[in-house]
């Protein structure tokens, strides 16, 4: 599919009724294979084997409900209390990175409330974390290993 800012890893592609798919490890299943999709999974695979992060404490698809309406979280990564503490927004390759999506993080963010924000297009990954004693944000120069969060 795409060269991605990622480290590779042994993806797991196939054809479901005339369809791409590849399988989603954390939702267990097949799921369509978009380039948004391709990112997902190389960046989740990203932190689980490079970052430290729990396989186990990452949900992809995360409903949450922002002013009456369902929108979905790309990723969610959870503290061991299950409390949330991370919200991952992906893009494809050839999406640019924009405040427009920064947004719509920041949005997401006003239910979920956690202290770390990642935007990543497969190429360029921005992580911030929150500081909401003094209502700012900072940029990260790079993604945190999970024992750092």
């Amino acid at each position: 599919m795409f060269n991605l800012n990622l480290p590779p890893f042994d993806i797991k592609v196939k054809k479901l009724n005339g369809k791409l798919t590849v399988f989603d490890p954390l939702r267990r299943k097949y799921v369509a294979l978009t380039p948004e999709e391709w990112v997902r999974q190389h960046f989740t695979n990203y932190l689980i084997t490079d970052k430290g992060y729990s396989q186990s404490l990452i949900a992809n698809e995360i409903q949450i409900n922002l002013n009456n309406l369902k929108k979905r979280c790309d990723s969610v990564v959870y503290d061991k209390y299950l409390s949330p503490l991370m919200i991952i927004e992906y893009k494809a390759p050839d999406v640019v990175i924009s405040q427009s999506v920064f947004d719509q993080i920041v949005r997401y963010n006003i239910v979920l409330k956690v202290n770390y924000l990642i935007v990543s297009n497969g190429m360029n990954h921005f992580c911030c974390r929150m500081n909401y004693e003094n209502q700012t944000y900072e940029y990260l120069p790079d993604i945190p290993l999970y024992s750092d969060l």
